[in-house]
C-alpha cells in the first residue's frame, strides 16, 4: 500500500481521498447518472467498488431492500476469488474470519454394512498448489460488507441506494442519457413513490428473477433436473467425526454434501430429497425443516444430527439455465451499436450450489464490466470495448453450467449404482482447477492478443489470470507476490521480465524502457492525459534475473521509477529482482532473452510480447485504449 505522496496522511490510509462526484456526494438518487446498477448481491457490489475507483463517473447502486443482506445463501469462496479480494484490499481480513478448505473427505456405504456409511478417502483441496490464497467458506453477507467497504473507502465514495426498486427500463435514442429507468420506492422516506431517472448504462445484478433481463428481452433457457435438495445452516450435537471437515456423504438413504461454516460451530447441509415428479407443482419447495432434519440423519447412518438452532434452510430443485446474451443488443445489431444494458451472475446464468461457484463467477463478471465502463465513461477506452463483456463472460457461464451438470449429477446419483466407489471423490480430484476459478481463458479480442510470442512465458497464458509467483522488491528487499501488487485500479499492467543485463549495462531492457519514457509513439505519452502522472494508467515494473543485492537502483531506467504526485516523488517500489530458491523466471517459464507480459485490470494476461516489440505494444494499447483528449 502506497500514501502520503500527497502529503502525510494520520488517518486510514485505506481511506483514498475523495474526488469526483465522491466531493460531496449527493444524498439522494439524481435524476441523471453515468450508471446505475441494479441489486447489491456479488456481482453488483464488485461493479460499484470498481466504478468506485473512477470517480469521474457518476454511479449509482440500488437495492430494494431497506438496508444490507444479513444473511445470504452463497458461502464457498474459491481461490481465484480471494485473489481478487486482494485486489480490492480486503484478503487477509476475511480469509482470517472464514472457514479453511484444506481436505474433503467423502463417504460411502461400508461395503461390509451398506446400512452404514464409512469415510474412503479425504484428498487435499488443492492438490496441485494452483494458488496461494485459501478456498474460503464465509457467508455471502459479509463478502458484500467487505466490497460495500471498499467502495465507500474509495475516491468515487459509492454507497447503495436502499428502498428503490426496478420497475423497467426502455433504451431509447435520445440524448446523453439514453436508458430511461423506473423505479418505485419500497422503504424510507421514498416508500410508496414512483421515479424516472435516466442512465447512459445500466447493469443488472438484480438476481434469478431479473427485471432488467425481462426490460432487455432476455430469457433463461435451459433445462431442471427434477432433484430436490433441502439447505440448512444449524447449529448441532453430532457424533458424526468430520463434522467440521467439509464432506460427500453418499448413502443407501442418499446424499449429503456437509460444509463447515466460518466461526467453529455452525455448518451447511445439502440434503438430498430426491426425484421430483413433473407435475408436483412445486410441492417440494413447501418440505418443513423437521423433515429435512430427519432425512439427514437417516443418511448419515450410523451417526446421528441434534439440531439445537437453523440460521437458515431453503430447498430448491436443480436448473441449468443461461441467457443467449448478457447485454441489450440483438444478435443481428451486433456491431452496429454499442450495448447500453448488462446482465450479470443469476441474471444470466443459474446452477447448483453445490460446486460453490454461484458468487465466484458472478464476482468475475462484475469485475470484467466494471472496468470496462469504468474506461468508457473515463475516456480511456473506445465504446466498443464493450461489447467484449458479453463475449467473453457468456463463454464462462457455459462451461460452469456443463461442468455443474456433471458434478450435480454425481452428487444425486444413488451410491448403489456407482461401480467405482472413488467416482466421485476422483471426479473433484480431477476438476479441482475448474472450480477453483482457475480455467477461465479467453479468446483473441480487442482486449486480448495473440499467442505468436507465448513461449516467451509459458507459465503465464494468454486470456487466463495472471499467476502470481514471488519476486523481490529491490527498495526494502521484501520477498512479496507480484500479483498481490495488482489492485483494483483500473489500470493495465507492464511487467517487464528483463534479459541477463544488470540495469546499468547496455540491454534490450534499457532500450525498451528509453522508448516508454520518451518516444512519442509509447502507450505513456498516446493514451496519458495532460497533467497526469505517467503511471496514471499504466502501472509498469520490472523484474530483474539477479537477486536484489545485485540491482542497484540508482542504475535502473527511470521508465520504472515513475514520478508520482504534486511534491514530485519518485516510486521506488516497482524494481524487483529473483527470490532466492523461488526464481521466477524459471516458476513462470519466462525466457532468459526477457519479455513483456501485458495484464488487464481484471488480471488477466493481455499479451506476452518480445522486449523489443515495441511497435507490437503500441498497436496493442491502440486497440484497447483512446489516445489522450479522444
Amino acid at each position: 500500500m502506497q500514501f502520503h505522496h500527497h502529503g502525510y496522511v494520520s488517518t486510514d490510509p485505506r481511506v483514498q481521498p475523495a474526488a469526483g462526484y465522491g466531493i460531496d456526494r449527493a444524498t439522494a438518487l439524481p435524476d441523471e447518472v453515468d450508471v446505475l446498477i441494479v441489486g447489491t448481491g456479488p456481482a453488483g457490489m464488485i461493479t460499484a467498488a470498481q466504478l468506485a475507483q473512477f470517480p469521474d463517473v457518476n454511479v449509482r447502486i440500488i437495492e430494494r431492500r431497506a438496508e444490507r443482506l444479513a444473511i445470504g445463501q452463497a458461502d464457498g469462496i474459491q481461490a481465484r476469488s480471494v485473489e481478487t479480494f486482494q485486489a480490492f484490499g480486503f484478503a487477509e481480513a476475511i480469509t482470517a474470519e472464514a472457514y479453511w478448505i484444506t481436505e474433503m473427505a467423502f463417504w460411502t456405504p461400508d461395503p461390509e454394512d451398506p446400512s452404514r456409511i464409512v469415510k474412503t478417502s479425504s484428498p487435499l483441496d488443492d492438490p496441485a498448489g494452483i494458488s496461494e490464497f485459501k478456498h474460503l467458506i464465509v457467508n455471502q453477507a459479509r463478502v458484500l460488507d467487505y466490497f460495500a467497504e471498499a467502495a465507500r473507502n474509495a475516491a468515487g465514495r459509492v454507497e447503495p441506494d436502499f428502498g428503490w426498486e426496478f420497475q423497467g427500463l426502455e433504451v431509447t435514442d435520445e440524448g446523453e442519457y439514453p436508458v430511461v429507468v423506473q423505479l418505485a420506492g419500497t422503504a424510507h422516506e421514498q416508500e410508496g413513490t414512483q421515479r424516472t431517472i435516466r442512465a447512459k448504462y445500466v447493469v443488472g445484478a438484480d438476481g434469478a428473477r431479473s427485471g432488467v433481463r425481462r426490460s432487455i428481452g432476455c430469457t433463461l433457457a435451459g433445462q431442471s433436473a427434477n432433484h430436490a435438495w433441502g439447505v440448512m445452516d444449524v447449529l448441532a450435537v453430532t457424533d458424526f467425526p468430520d463434522i467440521r471437515t467439509k464432506c460427500a456423504i453418499q448413502s443407501a438413504a442418499g446424499s449429503i454434501l456437509l460444509i463447515p461454516r466460518e466461526g467453529g460451530y455452525l455448518f451447511r447441509m445439502y440434503v438430498d430429497l430426491g426425484e421430483v415428479p413433473e407435475d408436483s407443482d412445486g410441492a417440494v419447495r413447501r418440505t418443513p425443516i423437521d423433515e429435512i432434519i430427519r432425512k439427514a440423519n437417516d443418511i448419515m447412518a450410523p451417526y446421528t444430527v441434534e439440531v439445537k438452532n437453523v440460521a437458515w434452510s431453503s430447498v430448491y430443485e436443480v436448473g441449468h439455465r443461461i441467457t443467449d446474451r448478457f447485454d441489450d443488443v440483438l444478435p443481428e445489431d451486433r456491431g452496429t451499436r454499442a450495448p447500453r444494458v448488462f446482465i450479470t451472475g443469476d441474471a444470466c446464468h443459474t446452477h447448483s450450489a453445490k460446486a460453490g461457484q454461484g458468487m465466484n463467477v458472478s464476482m468475475q463478471d462484475g469485475f470484467n464490466i466494471g472496468w470496462k465502463l469504468g474506461h468508457v465513461l473515463d475516456g480511456r477506452a473506445p465504446e466498443s470495448l464493450l461489447d467484449t463483456y458479453s463475449g467473453e463472460r457468456q463463454v464462462v457461464a457455459q462451461n460452469l453450467i456443463d461442468f455443474d451438470k456433471e458434478w450435480s449429477t454425481l452428487m444425486a446419483k444413488p451410491a448403489s449404482e456407482f461401480e467405482n466407489p472413488q467416482a466421485v471423490s476422483d471426479f473433484y480430484t480431477a476438476t479441482a482447477e475448474f472450480p477453483a476459478g482457475f480455467m477461465t481463458q479467453y479468446d483473441r479480442s480487442q482486449i486480448v492478443g495473440d499467442t505468436t510470442h507465448q513461449a516467451l512465458a509459458s507459465g503465464f497464458p494468454i486470456g487466463k489470470r495472471f499467476k502470481s509467483a514471488l519476486a523481490a522488491r529491490v527498495a526494502d528487499t521484501n520477498p512479496l507476490h507480484l500479483g498481490h501488487q495488482h489492485t483494483a485500479d483500473g489500470r493495465y499492467r507492464l511487467y517487464v521480465f528483463a534479459d541477463a543485463a544488470k540495469p546499468a549495462e547496455a540491454s534490450a531492457t534499457r532500450d525498451l524502457a528509453e522508448w516508454l519514457q520518451s518516444s512519442p509513439d509509447s502507450p505513456i505519452a498516446v493514451h496519458t492525459p495532460a497533467g497526469r502522472d505517467t503511471s496514471a494508467l499504466f502501472d509498469i515494473k520490472v523484474i530483474y534475473q539477479h537477486g536484489h543485492h545485485d540491482v542497484v537502483l540508482t542504475d535502473v531506467p527511470e521508465a520504472f521509477k515513475p514520478i508520482v504526485g504534486e511534491f514530485e516523488l519518485v516510486n521506488l517500489e516497482n524494481v524487483f529482482g529473483v527470490v532466492e530458491g523461488s526464481d521466477i523466471f524459471e516458476e513462470r517459464g519466462i525466457s532468459r532473452d526477457g519479455a513483456i507480459v501485458v495484464v488487464r485490470p481484471d488480471q488477466y494476461v493481455a499479451a506476452v510480447l518480445p522486449l523489443t516489440a515495441t511497435d507490437e505494444l503500441a498497436a496493442y494499447f491502440r486497440g484497447a485504449l483512446l489516445p489522450a483528449g479522444e
